[in-house]
């Protein structure tokens, strides 16, 4: 099962919600697309950030990679009615590497 890894800056709170959300929304938009294999919260120069990595069902590299970023758009556009984002990267195991799928 090809594997991903979406990373997701995370901003203010939007008003009435908590920071649990922002997390909790991120798995439950993506974990009812695809397999969620991990999660974490980072801390990159003193700015959050989700990290959730996730396999998708193995088809052509192409179909795997828009399979991997239509589900990643999906999670963003649903944790920016929790908080506000920053710019999502998407990036994919290959050789035991992450690399960006641009």
């Amino acid at each position: 099962m090809p594997s991903f890894r979406v990373r997701l800056p995370i901003g203010d709170l939007l008003p009435g919600h908590g920071p649990e959300e922002v997390m909790d929304t991120a798995e439950a938009v993506l974990g009812s697309i695809y397999r969620v294999e991990a999660k974490d919260l980072e801390v990159v120069a003193r700015v959050p950030r989700i990290v959730l990595r996730f396999t998708v069902p193995e088809s052509s590299w192409d179909a795997e990679r828009s399979a991997a970023a239509t589900a990643a758009g999906q999670m963003r556009d649903a944790v920016r009615q929790v908080a506000q984002t920053g710019r999502l990267e998407v990036l994919r195991r290959v050789r035991g590497r992450w690399v960006p799928e641009v």
